[in-house]
């Protein structure tokens, strides 16, 4: 395909309209209905993903995995949340969420993000490079565990300086959302 890369014995594309559906049910089979709960998904309400950065893995015509990225502030820098990133289970292991993860890096890169956070297990995500971010400098809103609190630069020692709150950057629909408020630029 023209607008996909291949990576083993599956594609990695940008994710389309029609996938919405496979992806919803991979998320609902991977998280459950607790993810609404945390923090990062709090951020996410309302908001649309970021254009360009949401990509699938498809092998043999059948959705495999799928990322995507969130526009967000972390006190007055830019940046995106990662998340969230689902591999189907029998297919975990394969290199597909790394893949996918690498896909969007690369995108997100060349759009000119600054910088990339997640909440996730530090030896999984480091293979791409994120790094864990000295605690308290990043703050979500509501509980997190702060040591999986991850940040990756896309631009010379962005985390360097990073800290604030993390916002919502904009509402594409209403919600109420006072668990997560949006950012002031």
């Amino acid at each position: 395909m023209a607008d996909g890369t291949k990576e083993a014995s599956w594609e990695i594309r940008p994710e389309r309209a029609n996938d919405t559906a496979a992806i919803d049910a991979l998320l609902a089979r991977s998280f459950g209905p607790g993810r609404y709960a945390k923090s990062a998904y709090r951020l996410r309400e309302g908001v649309d993903a970021e254009p360009g950065l949401s990509f699938v893995a498809i092998e043999a015509d059948t959705l495999r995995g799928s990322v995507r990225f969130w526009p967000v502030f972390v006190g007055v820098e830019r940046a995106l949340l990662l998340g969230p990133l689902a591999v189907e289970s029998q297919e975990r292991g394969r290199g597909i969420g790394v893949a996918l993860m690498e896909k969007g890096i690369a995108a997100a890169r060349a759009a000119g993000w600054p910088c990339i956070v997640l909440v996730g297990d530090e030896p999984y995500y480091a293979r791409v490079g994120f790094a864990r971010l000295p605690p308290g400098r990043v703050k979500f809103p509501g509980p997190v565990d702060r040591s999986r609190i991850l940040g990756l630069s896309l631009q010379p020692n962005v985390l360097l300086t990073l800290s604030g709150e993390l916002r919502r950057a904009r509402l594409d629909e209403a919600v109420c959302a006072d668990g997560a408020p949006l950012g002031n630029n």
